[in-house]
């Protein structure tokens, strides 16, 4: 693959702390390996050149042919930097960032933390990454520091 810039739109503000240096895996490529089923680690990532990074940045992966290259090109990475194999993920078959219409439960529970309650608009209105992006940061796993600044970022909270 022919070596990829840094463009800001495939990245959310919350991230800029990184994005020059691509040291955490972005949002982008977080919903694309959810989308995929591979269960890339930071230490995967970090064996990863610049170009390979922005490689898996812009790489589209939306229907499931672009699903299964993706896959493949990054197994092959990580096999080819590490000896073995990443991680598969089970791909639920509706996920729930492509879900306009209903709210995750811990989405809402997060966002009430900050006294916000997101309506189904404001839901539907939200790109399928900036879903992807709530549910990721709402999870009680998930260090929760974005979540406040992502609300910002989408006009839901003032």
């Amino acid at each position: 693959m022919k070596p990829s810039k840094i463009n800001s739109q495939n990245f959310f503000q919350f991230e800029t702390d990184f994005i020059e240096s691509l040291n955490c895996i972005p949002m982008v490529v977080r919903m694309k390996l959810d989308t995929c089923g591979v269960k890339l680690k930071l230490t995967h990532w970090h064996q990863f050149s610049q170009e390979e990074r922005m490689d898996l940045v812009n790489m589209p992966c939306s229907s499931t042919e672009e699903a299964q290259r993706y896959q493949e090109f990054l197994q092959n990475l990580v096999q080819a930097k590490t000896g073995s194999f990443a991680g598969e993920l089970s791909v639920p078959p509706r996920p729930p960032w492509l879900d306009a219409v209903n709210i995750p439960d811990n989405v809402q529970q997060k966002a009430g933390e900050f006294d916000v309650s997101i309506s189904q608009q404001q839901w539907s209105a939200l790109t399928p990454l900036q879903r992807f992006a709530l549910i990721k940061l709402s999870r009680p796993s998930h260090e929760n520091k974005n979540f406040l600044p992502a609300l910002k970022e989408f006009n839901l909270h003032k």
